[in-house]
Parts: structure tokens; C-alpha cells; sequence
């Protein structure tokens, strides 16, 4: 084995166990003893150096390790803080006749120390300490040995400084929180947190593709009663709506005191708009009755105004201000009417109208069409099945995206009518195939959304379309996304276990992107994992990237599930996928989604079976 294998090796074990939830102090223990295999050492050990403090040692392979690492730290002299002093590596490869740290060299010849090595845990430039590498006999490290030596104490020096980011920020959150993002009267989080959340939540729902709202609660007539009865009755009414109103809030949405008598409601991972005015209405039913104060009862309602950002909007502090706007407008209207106005639909409402109407009359004039992108085997460019992906060309806005294309169908209902068309027909082009190219075997795999699959009746759909086309069910692959298992996961369970008795397979699409998709391997029927092309964008010429997506695959198979490397686009990252074993990989290396008379012309032109790509691909492709 290479030293460059001996590197990946090493860099592929590490991110395996960052995939795990073992401590840090766990992690480095492992990585110094893998790192004993890898290089001809007899001992590694790491220490931490701070400006002003002692060094700590962390990790060490064994007790001679640990007993070097002390001994530097007690002397305060060593390659160690030489190697973190100068940011260089430091090479004693024959200690008897070493001078640059005499104390350290007597004491540790006398302990059967022979030769020394240590790299700087660097990160840009930070320095966090040294990784030590020791050697009871003296001789060199070859140059491609302290090229990877040295990659190795950077991979951990990130990883180091990553946690420990995360720690600090843990700490000053918890030291911090309720006084600088939480609201000192009720408790509730401020206008601070409230954008915090706002920007985590934008991030979320570039993953889900949800719908997110804010509601902004404004008091009615809340000056008069601080009027009447004096600003400590009015505390007190405060502090009582926001316990009323806590009780409304769902686990994971946001209920925040931003001013004086208003409180903004942020809701994320909305399925329907419709959710939000039930909300509304609960904010109404919560202030119904009198409130029991300390020194008197009184009575209080609130304006409420709503603004949406729907499926692929942006969520930003625009969103606060819309329903800023629209609780006013309910104020004027009248107040204690309550009246919700979205703002953001009113903006949109007839531009969405219209789109929704288009779609329902593309549908019907058969307006949509299905493009086909092939997957293939990395290692041969063999062809093993293709991927079937809705488009939809607007006549006047062009390609309508399909995530946009899907949200308006699962928001007007349409959505069973057109997964169930788009599975009919992708089930009875493969029997044709199956016919006219008996040598060609292939997989085909359709895209399912969140509501398509939990409608009441989807796996009769599908048996009923099996039988219909003469479609086999082991060919047919149907891709989910993680956001499917948040949603409902016990009825995710039922519905996926109705469809694998029917023999159909299922691929969980986009890993890696969020939520905690290592536990869903555990837990759901799933045969394919496909790797999101994020980490093949990285992977090329990067062996921590590589690593990662090798960590990815060994788990992947040792679960007994296939694993697809989604937008390879170059060679280099063909050659980095089959290196690593991704049994399969689809991309604009091999070929973009192509419409269906495309790829028949390149079945009919092959004369070669099975199809191979990318020799196979014709200008007409794509």
C-alpha cells in the first residue's frame, strides 16, 4: 500500500467516526491509533496550546505517548512547541544528536526515545498545538510520509477548531441567552432571537421546500388599560398573554416579544397556508376570556396580521414587515375582528392564480412532458437504469423549475393526478423498452413527493399501474427525500411497507443535506442511498472530501443498500466515485435529463449491448 493509500486510508476511518456521535476526545484516540498503522512510528500523541495557558495533551497512542506528551509539557520544551512556535515541521529523525531542546532529548533518549516528528495543528493562520510522532529507532520519514503527516494534523486541526467553535458558542449562548435574546419580562424570546430564527429558518427551508409564515399579535387598546390601571398592571396583563400564547406554539415554531404589547408568531414547515389561519383563529379563542389578574380583572384582544413566504421564497426580516403591515390594516378594519390579511399572497395572488390555472390546463392538453438522464456504472460507463424527471415549459415564463413546479401541484390538489400520470407513463415506456431492447436490462426511478406518497390510496396506485403496463416491480426505483420522514414517520413506515410488498424499491435522495439521515438507514426500508452531488462537487483532488464520500458508501453497504453519486460532472470525480466504490453515478459528465425520443434514437443507435456511455452519447443528446 502507497503512502497516499495509507493517507486515504486513515482520512476515510476519521470521517467514519465523525459520522457517529462519539466525543471528540473519542475521535482522537481513534485517529492516533490508525495513524500508528499508517506511518512507521511506534507512538503519536496531540497537544493543545493556547496563548497564556499550559499545553494540554489530548491524545496518545499508548504510554509511552502520553509520557513524552507530559514530559514536554513539564520541561516546556520539546519539538512540540517548537513545531506550534514556528508553525514548521520539526524533524529530529536521530535524538543523540539533537541540541535543540537539551532537557527534553536527555530524558527522553533515556526512555527509549530515537527519533522525533512534529506538525503544527494549523488552520489558516491559528495554530491550535502539535501532533508528535515518535520512533524507537532512529531513521527518516520520506518526503511523502511528511506530506501526509502533516495533512493528517491539518484534517485534525479543523476538525479541532470546528468543535471547539461550537463549543464556545454553546457556552456563551448558555451564559448569555436570557438576558441579550430573551425578552426580561416574559421570558419570551426577543426581537434578537427572533431574527436568529429567522435566518435558520431560511436556511431549513432551502432544504424542505415548506411553506413558513409570521403572524404579528399587536394588543387592542393596550395604552388605555396601562392608562387606567398603571404600568404594573399592564406587566402583569403582558406576562399573562404570553403565557396564554406559549400554550398555541408547536415544537420548532417561534413565539417572540418583539415591542412593548406585540408578539410575532414564526411558523415553519407549514404544509398549507391553511395552517396559519387556524393558528390565527387559536389567538383568538386563547384571549377570549377575562384575564385574572393580581389587583383586577380585565379583558383583552388583539390585531392580527399574516405574511407567507411560500415554497421556494426567500425567508427574510421583509417577512416581520409584511405582517407588521397587515396587523395594522386589521387594526383599522375594526381591531378586535381580527381580521388576517397575507400580505405576500395579496402581492402574488394573481400571479399565482394565473400559474395554477396554467398548470391545470398544461395538464389536460397534455402540456407536460418527462425527461430521462441516464445512470450508469463508474468504473465502465455502463448503463443501468435512468432517472424520470418531470419539466414542465411555461409558453411564456420558459422552464418552470420542477421543486416549484411540484409545491404548486402539492398546493392545489393536483399532485396525485399528476404523480400517478407521470408513473403510468414512465412504467409503460420501460415495458416497451423491455420489448424492443430484451438485452438493454434497465432500472428507471421516478421522483415521489411528500404529499403524493401520503395520500390514502398511493400503493394501490402504483400496484394498479404495475399491473396496467406489465411493469416489472424490481426495476422500478421510487426516490424519496429525507424531509418525508419529518413530516410522519410511523406513517411513512406503513406506506413504504405496503409498497415493498408489491417488490418496488426505494432510494433515499439528497443525503447528507439535513436532518439526521444516518438514523433513517436504521429505521425505514430503503435499498439506495443516493449522495448529494455537494459532496462530489468536492470530492476531486480532495482527500478529506473523497474520504468522506468513501466513509459514506462502506456505511452504505455494510447496511446491504446500493449507493448513487449524484452530479458528477467531471472525470476526476468519476474517477474519485468508482475509486471509493459508489456502485452507480448520474451527472452532465455522462449526460444532462434528455427528452424520451433522445434516448430511444441512442438505444436504436447502439449496437453494443448493454449501452455504454459517454461513447454512446450523440449531439442530439440533451
Amino acid at each position: 500500500m502507497t503512502e497516499q493509500d495509507q493517507l486515504a486510508a486513515v482520512l476515510s476511518d476519521f470521517a467514519r467516526t465523525l459520522l457517529t456521535d462519539f466525543s471528540i476526545q473519542t475521535i482522537l484516540d481513534r485517529l492516533v491509533d490508525r495513524i500508528v498503522e499508517a506511518l512507521p512510528v511506534s507512538a503519536v500523541g496531540i497537544t493543545l496550546i493556547a496563548p497564556g495557558s499550559a499545553p494540554l495533551y489530548v491524545a496518545a497512542s499508548d504510554e509511552s505517548a502520553l509520557r513524552f506528551e507530559k514530559l514536554q509539557t513539564d520541561l516546556v520544551q520539546g519539538p512540540c512547541l517548537l513545531a506550534y512556535a514556528t508553525g514548521e515541521a520539526i524533524e529530529s529523525p536521530n535524538l543523540a544528536y539533537e541540541k535543540r531542546f537539551p532537557r527534553f532529548t536527555s530524558e527522553a533518549l533515556t526512555s527509549g526515545l530515537r527519533a522525533t516528528f512534529a506538525f503544527p495543528l494549523r488552520h489558516n493562520d491559528e495554530r491550535l498545538g502539535a501532533l508528535d510522532l515518535y520512533r524507537d529507532v532512529p531513521g527518516d520519514l520520506t518526503e511523502p510520509e511528511m506530506a501526509a503527516a502533516q495533512t493528517l494534523a491539518d484534517v485534525a486541526a479543523a476538525y479541532i477548531l470546528n468543535a471547539k467553535s461550537r463549543v464556545d458558542a454553546r457556552a456563551t449562548s448558555d451564559r448569555f441567552e436570557e438576558s441579550a435574546l430573551h425578552d426580561s419580562l416574559t421570558g419570551l424570546p426577543n426581537r434578537l432571537l427572533l431574527h436568529q430564527r429567522l435566518e435558520h429558518a431560511a436556511k431549513r427551508a432551502e432544504r424542505s421546500h415548506s411553506y413558513a409564515a409570521v403572524l404579528f399579535a399587536d394588543l387592542d387598546r393596550f395604552k388605555q388599560i396601562n392608562d387606567t390601571y398603571g404600568h404594573q398592571v399592564g406587566d402583569d396583563l403582558l406576562i399573562a398573554v404570553a403565557n396564554r400564547l406559549s400554550s398555541l406554539v408547536r415544537p420548532g415554531d417561534t413565539l417572540a416579544r418583539v415591542s412593548g404589547d406585540e408578539f410575532v408568531f414564526l411558523c415553519e414547515d407549514l404544509t398549507d397556508p391553511a395552517d396559519v389561519e387556524v393558528l390565527a383563529a387559536r389567538i383568538d379563542n386563547a384571549l377570549a376570556a377575562p384575564f385574572q389578574l393580581p389587583t383586577v380583572e380585565v379583558t383583552a384582544t388583539a390585531s392580527v396580521g399574516m405574511a407567507f413566504a411560500g415554497p421556494g421564497e426567500q425567508i427574510t426580516p421583509q417577512l416581520i414587515v409584511d405582517a407588521d403591515v397587515a396587523m395594522y390594516q386589521a387594526k383599522r378594519s375594526g381591531g378586535a375582528t381580527h381580521q388576517i390579511i397575507d400580505i405576500r399572497a395579496a402581492r402574488h395572488a394573481n400571479e399565482l392564480s394565473t400559474l395554477e390555472q396554467d398548470l391545470h390546463t398544461a395538464f389536460a392538453q397534455r402540456g407536460l412532458d418527462i425527461a430521462y438522464q441516464p445512470i450508469v456504472r463508474p468504473a465502465d460507463g455502463l448503463v443501468l437504469g435512468v432517472e424520470a424527471l418531470l419539466r414542465w415549459s411555461h409558453p411564456r415564463r420558459g422552464r418552470v423549475p420542477t421543486l416549484d413546479l411540484v409545491a404548486l401541484a402539492e398546493a392545489n390538489g393536483l399532485i396525485h393526478e399528476i404523480g400517478a400520470w407521470v408513473l403510468r407513463n414512465v412504467c409503460a415506456t420501460h415495458s416497451r423498452w423491455r420489448r424492443e431492447y430484451p438485452g438493454k436490462k434497465l432500472d428507471i426511478a421516478v421522483n415521489v413527493s411528500a404529499r403524493q406518497l401520503m395520500g390514502r390510496h398511493f400503493p394501490l396506485t402504483v400496484a394498479a399501474i404495475l399491473d396496467e403496463t406489465q411493469m416489472d416491480p424490481a426495476a422500478l426505483v421510487l426516490e424519496l427525500t429525507e424531509g418525508i420522514f419529518i413530516r410522519d414517520a410511523e406513517r411513512a413506515i406503513a406506506v413504504l411497507a405496503d409498497l415493498k410488498v408489491l417488490g418496488v424499491r426505494v432510494a433515499l435522495d439528497d443525503f447528507g443535506t439535513g436532518y439526521s439521515s444516518l438514523s433513517y438507514l436504521r429505521q425505514f426500508p430503503v435499498d439506495i442511498l443516493k449522495i448529494d452531488q455537494s459532496f462530489v462537487a468536492t470530492s476531486a483532488g480532495d482527500f478529506a472530501g473523497g474520504a468522506i464520500i468513501a466513509a459514506i458508501t462502506e456505511l452504505a453497504h455494510k447496511l446491504g443498500l446500493s449507493v448513487i453519486a449524484e452530479g458528477v460532472e467531471t472525470e476526476s470525480q468519476r474517477e474519485t466515485v468508482s475509486a471509493v466504490g459508489c456502485d452507480l453515478a448520474q451527472g452532465y459528465h455522462y449526460s444532462p435529463a434528455m427528452p424520451l425520443q433522445d434516448i430511444d434514437a441512442a438505444f436504436r443507435s447502439s449496437h453494443r449491448t448493454p449501452l455504454r456511455l459517454p461513447d454512446a452519447l450523440q449531439p442530439g443528446w440533451g
